[in-house]
């Protein structure tokens, strides 16, 4: 049974270092980019943006162009994974795992439309949907005004919506973008973008290790909450020779990879800029180990955007934006407490980088601080 050797407990401040340098964020590092992409296992794509700035925040020199060039060769891709929604994932493990959520998606697409779902005749809809993403990329609007031809008495958002979810459509990326994708996306499947059919998967025993290789030490609990798939108790009992157990201040059963690093309470923690949605937020059902619950409330705005946010030796001590005015560019630090003024110079320098690689063309920059 699982939690049968755990005795060795690890504090919030280890597992915070632990999963800080699984996440590439003690220190930038050298690494290929779908190397990274991969390591992370995926990246929250629901805004374009994010996934760069999160590689920047990770990777040693990362540039811009290096994401957009890997997802217009088709090595990474944006589409629906994980809990629902968009990520960016390398096209392998798209094909891989895209089949494992399929039931995930399914389910999402009834809890969203409820007795709306009752009413599509989803075999007939899909079959009206699927060779017209096939025959070249389309925006929805152009998907839910071909499928309302075809189904003319159809609910046209609730049709557009099911196809979405139920489909395994890619975002095609375009050429000379900042971001690598337009607000109005077009969509293709999957097997045609990549020229590959996906894997059947109902097996999340394999995505096990890969969880905690980005994320651990983690519980199974925490691995539910970051994909979104129930019942992962007997996937973690699966590869359970291959894992240690440890326990967390609340005396629960945590798991992680033998090798994997868990480097000591005091190893220093840079400060960090991190996009909407990023992963290390979102991908725990404990999230304590980063970010209080109060916090946790205050960086989510009543239509589900997880705002952008700053760390402060490991931890989140605020939100942040940015405003342009003619060419200058502003970062405004929104802090949830005082800061010190050392630590205020470190996010004043960071925050400048952050400004130069997202907005490059600003004549000036500049990072202030709200009260």
């Amino acid at each position: 049974m699982l939690g049968r050797m755990a005795t060795e407990v690890l504090s919030s401040q280890a597992l915070n270092r632990a999963t800080l340098a699984r996440q590439l964020l003690l220190t930038r590092e050298k690494m290929a980019v779908a190397r990274a992409v991969e390591h992370l296992v995926g990246l929250q794509a629901q805004l374009a943006r994010p996934p760069y700035l999160a590689l920047w925040s990770r990777l040693q020199g990362f540039q811009r162009d290096s994401l957009t060039k890997l997802a217009l060769k088709r090595d990474v891709v944006r589409g629906t994974m994980m809990r629902g929604t968009l990520h960016l994932m390398s096209a392998k493990d798209y094909l891989r795992y895209r089949d494992l959520y399929r039931p995930l998606l399914t389910a999402a697409m009834h809890s969203v439309l409820k007795q709306r779902a009752t009413s599509l005749d989803l075999p007939a809809l899909l079959a009206t949907a699927r060779p017209f993403l096939d025959e070249t990329p389309r925006t929805f609007e152009e998907v839910r005004a071909h499928l309302m031809k075809h189904h003319v008495e159809g609910d046209e958002r609730a049709m557009g919506f099911a196809t979405r979810m139920l489909l395994p459509l890619i975002q095609v990326p375009e050429e000379g973008l900042d971001w690598g994708w337009p607000g109005n996306s077009g969509f293709t499947l999957a097997e045609s973008w990549l020229g590959k059919p996906l894997e059947p998967n109902t097996d999340a025993s394999s995505l096990v290790p890969r969880y905690l290789a980005a994320f651990g030490p983690a519980s199974v609990a925490d691995m539910q909450n970051w994909s979104g798939l129930k019942s992962l108790k007997g996937a973690f009992e699966q590869v359970r020779d291959e894992l240690v157990e440890f326990r967390d201040e609340k005396k629960r059963v945590l798991f992680d990879l033998p090798r994997a690093p868990r480097p000591s309470e005091d190893t220093p923690a840079p400060v960090r800029f991190l996009p909407d949605y990023d992963n290390l937020i979102l991908s725990h059902a404990d999230r304590t180990r980063f970010v209080t619950d109060a916090q946790r409330k205050a960086m989510s705005t009543g239509n589900l955007r997880v705002q952008p946010v700053f760390l402060v030796d490991g931890r989140v001590v605020g939100m942040w934006a940015t405003t342009r005015k003619k060419g200058s560019a502003t970062l405004v630090c929104k802090p949830f407490g005082a800061l010190k003024k050392p630590v205020r110079d470190a996010l004043a320098q960071e925050g400048e980088d952050v400004l130069r690689f997202t907005e490059p063309d600003a004549t000036a920059v500049a990072v202030t601080f709200e009260k």
